[in-house]
């Protein structure tokens, strides 16, 4: 009997470490992100992969720069299709760069294979406030006048040649009928101090990172680049209001390479869009000004489609170039 005892109680024991075993997180997945640790996309890849551990088991961030995002992208593209490296698609490295960079190491249409969309974060049209004062500017319907009144009159500032706020400001020249000179600066944080500091009249800035300054009242929000207004500018109007389907959002989302197995896709996205619907990480979102905006992969997929050929126009028309 205490044979048999131990027998029993020696393959429950048996069955019990196998389940655990087949319930345990397997290898670590690596997460490719193209921009240097410490920016707001890195910040919320961090936050996602919190909420993934009792799903998808440890998630190491790897920051990989450089070149506009097209390294990282690289990589990401390059490794091997088994689920254990995934990464982050931006408005960048999967709709612009396409057509900015004359040689390009990875097609972003064919080489990856869209998970979920992550985020989305609007861009906002903002004047310094002093300047707008003294040119009696309230609103976009101001600004537009005043441009037509003046053709060599307004300047504007961007990141740099190619970059969201400059395709922006070259979409809204085209649909407005006004003439702004375009002024690269060596990055979005230049661009904002030479606002604030009064060399340029308008930039049209990520509103995560313009809106310290138009909350402290140093910045006046004239409008919003995405189709919707913002709950985080009540009262601020979308620039679509004025010019039919105007959108030019920041957004991000996570993909893997193109060859990796179906079954493994739909298991990620199942995780990683239960953590983007979370309250927590809505909440947490949030606070950046960011929206979570998940979706199945083949409605990521589309969307990036949609994305590039909407940036090939506006960076042909721009004559922006990365050679």
């Amino acid at each position: 009997m205490q044979r048999r005892h131990w027998l029993i109680a020696g393959t429950a024991m048996a069955l019990s470490c196998a389940r655990a075993l087949a319930q345990s997180p397997g290898p670590a997945i690596r997460l490719i992100v193209p921009y240097a640790a410490g920016g707001p996309i890195d910040a919320t890849a961090r936050a996602l992969v919190e909420r993934v551990r009792d799903t998808l088991g440890t998630v190491v961030i790897e920051n990989k720069s450089g070149a506009g995002g097209n390294i990282g992208a690289d990589a990401i593209a390059k490794a091997a299709p088994d689920g254990l490296t995934i990464g982050i698609a931006t408005t960048a490295t999967h709709a612009v760069n396409p057509w900015l960079y004359a040689r390009m190491p990875y097609d972003a249409g064919r080489d990856f294979a869209g998970i979920t969309q992550m985020l989305r974060v609007p861009n906002v049209l903002v004047m310094n406030t002093a300047r707008a004062a003294q040119l009696k500017i309230h609103s976009l319907a101001d600004l537009i006048a005043y441009a037509r009144a003046h053709p060599a009159g307004l300047n504007y500032g961007s990141g740099g040649n190619g970059s969201a706020g400059h395709l922006a400001g070259e979409l809204l020249k085209q649909r407005a009928g006004i003439f702004a000179l375009h002024i690269p600066y060596r990055g979005a944080h230049p661009a904002q101090l030479a606002l604030l500091a009064g060399e340029v009249d308008f930039n049209i800035d990520n509103l995560a990172a313009a809106a310290p300054n138009i909350r402290a009242g140093r910045l006046l929000a004239l409008a919003v680049t995405s189709l919707d207004a913002s709950a985080a500018l009540p009262g601020v109007p979308p620039l679509s209001a004025a010019f039919q389907g105007f959108a030019i959002d920041t957004w991000w989302g996570l993909v893997a390479p193109a060859a990796t197995p179906r079954p493994v896709i739909d298991r990620l996205n199942r995780a990683l869009v239960a953590a983007l619907d979370a309250p927590q990480t809505r909440a947490r979102f949030s606070a950046l000004l960011a929206e979570p905006v998940s979706s199945t992969p083949g409605q990521f997929d589309a969307f990036m489609a949609s994305e590039r050929a909407k940036y090939q126009e506006l960076v042909r028309a721009s004559g922006a170039r990365v050679d």
